[in-house]
């Protein structure tokens, strides 16, 4: 995809959040439901990834798996820069296997977008042989509302570089559950104007169908899901009882 080929305007877009915060919310979670004890992460579709940054910063082992070159090799410049060690790995996140398995994994951003029900399937197969049993699987902003079109738009500036990033969706095909996706990037880069765009068609995974694939499944078991910000995530405050669902974050256990 067109966005992920400039991946110093992609980290600046999607820069709102505070990675030391969100990594302080995994170790809270991990304390609370992992069985095992936690020395390597993975993190899929990971892009720049500031998070496995400050995982590497903390002594734990970092893993970063994405389909964009161009993004692994600029995650291994920073991490370069920032004197630390993230292994990355070239490869699809709806098939993949690890040699060496991991005992955390997580996806953020809402990058769980598949385009069917057996897609889906096929990561969590993947997830599942790279997770050690007793290790817990994070989604984050998966989205559960499908009864409006979306649209964000928001601004962001770096070191004198400034993205407009604008984020919208519509369906497409009701029946079929099909939604169109589609991301700009307009960047002010010290005066040159640039223009990136992606577009992609993915299918919408209701709330309830996601729990009766996680049963099809049968690698995980659902701990549940709950309300949070860009940042953090609440423990105490579950999707049920939530007005307006927004950052969502899931928890999956991998089974024995």
């Amino acid at each position: 995809m067109e966005i992920y080929r400039h991946p110093l305007y992609y980290e600046i877009a999607f820069s709102f959040f505070d990675p030391k915060e969100q990594v302080d919310c995994f170790e809270r979670i991990i304390e609370e439901f992992s069985k095992i004890k936690v020395k390597r992460f993975l993190d899929i579709a990971c892009g720049p990834s500031l998070q496995l940054r400050e995982i590497a910063k903390r002594g734990y082992e970092a893993v970063g798996l994405d389909l964009s070159g161009e993004v692994l090799a600029y995650l291994r410049q920073k991490a370069k820069e920032e004197g630390v060690r993230i292994e990355t790995i070239h490869a699809d996140m709806y098939n993949f296997r690890l040699k060496r398995k991991v005992d955390f994994a997580f996806i953020m951003m809402g990058s769980l977008n598949a385009e069917s029900n057996d897609q889906f399937l096929s990561h969590l197969d993947s997830v599942a042989y790279s997770l050690k049993s007793g290790g817990l699987y994070f989604i984050q902003n998966k989205a559960v509302d499908w009864t409006r079109d979306e649209e964000q738009s928001w601004t962001m500036e770096r070191n004198g570089i400034t993205v407009k990033t604008t984020f919208n969706t519509r369906w497409k095909d009701v029946i079929n559950q099909i939604y169109t996706e589609k991301i700009t990037l307009e960047v002010n880069d010290h005066g040159r104007l640039l223009k990136f765009e992606d577009e992609e068609d993915l299918k919408f995974i209701f709330p309830q169908e996601f729990k009766a694939l996680i049963r099809l499944n049968g690698k995980f078991e659902f701990l549940g899901w709950w309300e949070g910000t860009e940042s953090t995530w609440y423990l105490d405050r579950p999707l049920e009882k939530a007005k307006t669902p927004s950052n969502i974050n899931m928890v999956l256990l991998r089974k024995n």
